[in-house]
């Protein structure tokens, strides 16, 4: 007898996908946001020299914001064979592919070296790695989401959402690290090189903990169940001389039967992503370069509020298994906008301790909004689909959101000298995400083995409103004899 999807997991085997995934998350973002820092600290310097140090930042973020150009394409592709062949195996490629282009970055020549070539083969490796993350978010979710208990998703799919502030707080460590022992000329030299060949070292630990792991058992049975209705319905076709129908590709079927939960998707993630990149990756270039200050006092403020954010980033998942995926992540969006014009002010005060309270406040903040989303986005989509689902929302709004912050804000900055448009900018993308998620439905409980929202468990106070609904709904039908 199967036993029912709703059923507590093994704790022995889901520990371990966390930690598979967790530690594949952490490692590939760590790829990943060790770019953004050196972005804002040495890139401009070697591979973009300028006379202005803010012009020479621009362009660096510009390579940066490439990267997340590449991730849809990443979603589309990784999301095709994810939904036909499963998640384990474009987890471990992901994995080689951000390793390899993180670790070929640290044997770059400069512009000094080779000239104009030096940022362009940059901006390939930066493609490689947008390419390779756009499909690692999707198939991480969504191996724990379906590894998961209905009742307990939000807490175990938040772990590889954690892997988000572990991977920068890696990487910001080891930057931060080199910046204390050793001098401004050594580490421009070639300090900055030792975090990207450390990538090498560390993608062999992750295969090593990655292909130990389990496929997904959702998946695994929805195969079954597609390779049994294939082979009936091409029964059926010989019998009768019709053809089968032919299945459209996953990435298709998304666009014409689920597009608005892909909107959701997006909306859901554009406040968080905007707010998140202004937080860590455009800080470091107010703090440096705006207010002056030492490189190591921004490094250790995004150091200290990326911990924070790792350790309670579960905690908002687990709650919003309590309260809902909506009102948690309300929580994180109201929030974001009112901090939005709090944060520059405490930066301003161009005080280390108040510096790494505004950045650690406002990472709590994100946790709200990012902890339940791993569980939120996954809900949304079927079986068949839900990789390429969850791959492509979040991906386009990386490119409208986390791609473009960086860029937006340093523009603002330069433009008016003052942090109130940034303020604003940051404020207006959070609204964004408050908006859909009031117009969105609630997941939290759905059964992944079955199509469509059913037996999700509303939030508290959303099935108290749904009952006279309900009623009224009774009573229409009774009225009208059906």
């Amino acid at each position: 007898m199967s036993v029912p999807s709703s059923a507590p997991p093994r704790r022995a085997s889901i520990g371990r996908i966390v930690a598979a995934s967790l530690v594949g998350t952490t490692i590939e973002w760590y790829d990943f946001f060790l770019y953004g820092s050196a972005a804002a600290l040495v890139f401009n310097t070697l591979f973009f020299p300028s006379s202005d140090p803010l012009v020479g930042t621009l362009l660096a973020f510009l390579t940066y914001a490439v990267g997340f150009a590449a991730r849809p394409l990443g979603g589309i592709v990784f999301g095709h064979y994810g939904d036909k062949i499963g998640r384990k195996k474009l987890l471990v490629f992901s994995l080689l592919l951000m390793g390899g282009a993180t670790f070929a970055m640290g044997l770059l020549p400069t512009h000094a070296t080779i000239g104009v070539g030096a940022p362009i083969l940059l901006t390939v490796l930066r493609l490689v790695q947008g390419f390779a993350l756009g499909g690692e978010w999707g198939g991480a979710i969504l191996l724990v989401s379906e590894h998961g208990g209905d009742k307990s998703r939000g807490f175990w799919a938040s772990w590889p959402q954690a892997g988000a502030p572990g991977g920068n707080l890696l990487a910001t460590g080891v930057l931060a690290l080199l910046a204390a022992i050793q001098s401004d000329e050594a580490f421009l030299a070639w300090g900055w090189r030792i975090p990207f060949l450390l990538s090498g070292v560390l993608v062999v630990i992750g295969l090593w903990i990655r292909i130990s792991v389990e496929e997904s058992p959702v998946f695994l049975e929805a195969r079954r169940k597609a390779a049994e209705e294939a082979a009936e319905a091409a029964g059926t076709a010989a019998t009768s001389g019709v053809p089968a129908v032919k299945q459209d590709a996953p990435v298709v079927q998304v666009f014409r039967k689920s597009w608005r939960e892909v909107l959701v998707a997006i909306g859901t993630r554009f406040g968080e992503n905007v707010s998140y990149y202004i937080l860590t990756a455009f800080v470091l270039v107010y703090v440096t370069v705006h207010l002056e200050l030492p490189k190591s006092d921004a490094l250790n403020a995004v150091l200290i509020g990326s911990a924070v954010h790792f350790v309670t980033i579960p905690m908002w998942g687990a709650l919003s298994d309590r309260l809902g995926r909506r009102p948690v992540t309300q929580i994180g969006a109201i929030g974001m906008v009112g901090w939005s014009f709090a944060f520059f002010a405490l930066l301003d005060t161009r005080s280390f301790p108040v510096i790494a309270l505004a950045v650690t406040v406002g990472l709590l903040f994100h946790g709200a909004m990012y902890g339940p989303q791993a569980a939120f986005i996954s809900e949304m989509f079927d079986t068949k689909v839900r990789y390429s689902g969850a791959s492509m929302g979040s991906q386009l709004a990386s490119i409208i959101g986390g791609a473009l912050a960086p860029l937006i804000a340093v523009e603002l900055l330069k433009d008016h000298d003052s942090s109130v448009p940034v303020s604003i900018y940051l404020s207006a993308a959070a609204l964004v995400t408050v908006l859909t998620v009031w117009v969105a439905k609630e997941t939290r409980g759905r059964d992944l083995t079955k199509d469509g929202l059913v037996g999700s468990v509303p939030a508290p106070g959303v099935e108290r409103a749904a009952e006279p609904r309900a009623a009224s709904r009774a009573k229409d039908s009774a009225r009208l004899g059906g």
